[in-house]
């Protein structure tokens, strides 16, 4: 089993950044290509990023392009999101996710979940 856990959400201003951490903890997880996912009040879960095992390829949701980046510390069991010029529709609980080997920008084909990390913008 593979457990998730996001820190680095908070308070900021638009233009603004932040650095998402998730860590992990399990058997191959370094074989799981990884995602975040977001939520906002009254939405859907909507698909943000996600990396590959290798942290080679990655991939993003046309209303981050640009903004926000992905990487991944094998070493440290670790995934991170780099969010920068930060908008308040970016308002949202970011989770961490985790499926084995292949990318997927669909929610439901992650099996591993982390417990969430409130990101909000303000204006």
């Amino acid at each position: 089993q593979v457990h998730l856990v996001e820190s680095g959400g908070g308070l900021v201003q638009a233009g603004g950044s932040l650095r998402l951490s998730c860590a992990a903890s399990g058997r191959s997880f370094n074989s799981h290509a990884v995602g975040w996912f977001r939520q906002a009040p009254g939405k859907e879960r909507e698909f943000v990023a996600t990396i590959s095992w290798s942290g080679v390829d990655s991939y993003y949701a046309d209303s981050v392009k640009g903004r926000f980046t992905m990487s991944r510390d094998i070493t440290k069991s670790t995934v991170y999101l780099q969010m920068d010029t930060l908008k308040p529709e970016d308002t949202a609980i970011y989770y961490c996710a985790a499926r084995n080997f292949d990318v997927s920008w669909l929610a439901d084909k992650y099996e591993y979940w982390g417990q969430g990390t409130q990101v909000t913008v303000s204006s």
